[in-house]
């Protein structure tokens, strides 16, 4: 190579080089991925160079400077903005984007504040590479400069891209073995691929996954419904039909985790009326209960809550997959004679909700235009849970019964802010104003379960009713660590992270007097099962992969969309095997058989969603159908 012409291509370099920079230094700063060895760091700091060599290098064939230069910048400019929106979804998801995270464009609007609260002055860093980018092409002599490209040249180019690209996945599969076919976590990949590679795999996902239906057909169930058979949890028969005919009042506790149950914070008792509720006579309160969700966080646990099934690992399901076919709790629970619907004052279209229920067959959706909203009674994402509470049960008087209804609370929703009013204890003291209202907005809720019981007595709805209560997602993202471990007193390693997955779940049977505390290792897979049971609805045909808590069959053993898992026993996460009861490493063997398994149940969910396999199932008789009678 001639050096004395080397400053013609400076521009390529300096584009390349500022890109690269900034990445990691991003990688290092905005997104909380673990790094436990050099090798980890090695290939952290080399993953976006194989993607860099070649969309920069593309410019080598442009005949004109201008055109080189056009090219550079532009392609500057769009990598600038997909880091930049991965640092803000990061902040806000603490995940990456999907392609079908995209197409959510119903949600934009009415995502303000939280967006908003998820941007920062200094966010101009991640432009820093654009600026000196334009003023190299405006004052470098050499970014003026004509030069042809011979073709041997650029062979030799772009053979060192690949070079690059090659020894990164060399690096990377050797850290991590089928990295590309077994993983469900998306820091992983990042970590291992990097960021732009990333959302290459996930277009080629995305399309992998759409030609899936196209081509599915009901042998694929077979597997998944042996393994769904073998692995049923019979239901207990003393607690089997114990709240049959009852009416069904279940509740999304927005952001709630279970650290703040029977906890309190600079004296103050967090939340008081639940923490009643965990020694009522009549309530089952599971302390060992974890989240399930992915990136459609709210609306991931309401799918699961219906369908004991997980989210998909691609985005939000009920946007990818809201024309599948699905044998939900509501539609079971229409066969038994019930009314079903959900009670939620936000847009009907807000995660495509309009649509989705219409597939899980709830016979009425009450949205924003069924409650009374204004200025006095609303705040952040909309109606206050208070008035929420109140107006929701003035509906379900003029319910036909018996009625199974969900509510979606709405107040404890990041970034957690409220009226002064509405404050029933004093913020928390940390340096992060996040955690800080937190405790404020979860208070608040608290209150609104206790209007909700008073005026479910009130209006005589409570005897005959049984009222579910689960936390849907984490409130608090692993980006406010340092002000919860201020809180807890402690570090909060991948170990502590998987156990803050911990969210409430009530049972709560009026004049029942059977229930207590269970110690229970589940999730909200397990959800669905349960409450059918109690129901005295038999669920020995339904595909499902949650299991009755009751039963003396349930196994202490939940796994996360990631891929992570709790047992009774251990704890897998950031790709560590703890003791559950130590939380310290143990051996990783311990650990190997859960994986496996995890991934396995990850994977027949993947397939039943992907492939909208249910339509080939009939859930009456267990048996699959016909292709002429899945056609009809």
């Amino acid at each position: 190579m001639n050096f004395k012409k080397a400053p013609k291509h400076s521009i390529l370099a300096l584009a390349i080089l500022a890109t690269w920079i900034k990445t990691y230094i991003t990688y290092q700063t905005a997104f909380d991925m673990k790094i436990e060895n050099t090798m980890q760091q090695l290939i952290l700091f080399i993953n976006p160079l194989s993607f860099l060599l070649f969309i920069y290098g593309l410019s080598l064939f442009f005949k004109t400077a201008k055109a080189r230069n056009r090219y550079i910048i532009i392609t500057n400019i769009i990598l600038a903005i997909v880091l930049y929106a991965n640092v803000a979804v990061y902040r806000f998801f603490d995940d990456f984007i999907t392609l079908p995270m995209l197409f959510q464009t119903s949600n934009f609007g009415d995502l303000g504040n939280s967006a908003l609260s998820s941007m920062y002055f200094t966010d101009v860093f991640y432009f820093t590479d654009v600026i000196l980018l334009i003023l190299a092409v405006k004052f470098l002599p050499a970014a003026k400069e004509i030069f042809v490209v011979k073709p041997k040249m650029r062979r030799t180019y772009f053979v060192l891209s690949c070079a690059m690209l090659f020894l990164n996945l060399g690096l990377a599969e050797t850290e991590r073995p089928q990295l590309l076919t077994r993983s469900f976590d998306r820091e992983i990949l990042v970590k291992n691929i990097g960021t732009y590679n990333y959302h290459l795999y996930d277009i080629y996902i995305q399309s992998k996954s759409h030609a899936q239906r196209a081509l599915a057909d009901g042998s694929e169930l077979t597997e998944v419904t042996n393994y769904v058979k073998s692995n049923q949890a019979k239901a207990d028969d003393k607690m089997f039909g114990v709240a049959k005919d009852r009416n069904v009042i279940v509740i999304s506790l927005e952001s709630t985790q279970d650290f703040v149950i029977n906890n309190e914070m600079n004296g103050q008792e967090i939340t008081p009326f639940l923490n009643s509720l965990t020694k009522d006579k009549d309530t089952f309160y599971f302390d060992n209960f974890y989240h399930q969700t992915g990136l459609g966080k709210t609306s991931d646990a309401e799918f699961i809550v219906e369908n004991s099934l997980f989210g998909t690992g691609r985005g939000a399901v009920f946007f990818t997959n809201s024309g599948n076919t699905y044998n939900s709790m509501a539609e079971r629970l229409n066969g038994e004679g019930y009314y079903t619907s959900v009670l939620h004052s936000n847009n009907k279209s807000f995660w495509n909700r309009d649509m989705m229920y219409h597939a899980f067959d709830i016979k009425k959706f009450y949205d924003i235009d069924s409650f009374d909203v204004n200025d006095e009674n609303s705040v952040n994402w909309g109606l206050k849970d208070i008035p929420f509470m109140e107006q929701s049960v003035d509906i379900m008087k003029t319910m036909p019964q018996p009625f199974y209804t969900r509510m979606l609370s709405l107040t404890n929703h990041y970034p957690f802010t409220s009226d002064e009013e509405d404050q029933f204890i004093e913020p928390y003291t940390s340096g992060d104003g996040t955690v800080n209202r937190y405790f404020q907005t979860v208070r608040y809720t608290d209150e609104a379960i206790k209007k909700l019981f008073a005026d479910l007595k009130e209006k005589g709805l409570y005897d005959n009713s049984i009222i579910v209560m689960y936390g849907d997602h984490y409130g608090i993202s692993e980006n406010h660590n340092k002000a919860m471990e201020q809180y807890l007193g402690k570090e909060i390693t991948p170990f502590e992270t998987a156990k803050l997955q911990q969210v409430p779940f009530f049972v709560h049977i009026p004049n029942s007097g059977v229930g207590k505390v269970m110690h229970e290792v589940s999730g909200q897979m397990d959800i669905r099962p349960t409450l059918l049971h109690l129901l005295g609805v038999d669920t020995s045909n339904d595909l499902q992969l949650g299991a009755d808590l009751f039963s003396k069959d349930h196994e202490d053993f939940v796994t996360f969309r990631d891929g992570r898992f709790v047992t009774d026993k251990l704890v897998y996460a950031g790709e560590v095997c703890y003791d559950n009861e130590t939380g310290e490493k143990t051996d990783q063997a311990k650990c190997e058989p859960f994986i496996e398994r995890a991934n396995k149940k990850l994977e027949y969910s993947d397939q039943i969603i992907n492939g909208d396999l249910l339509r080939f199932y009939d859930e009456k008789t267990g048996a699959l159908k016909s292709n002429s009678e899945e056609t009809k």
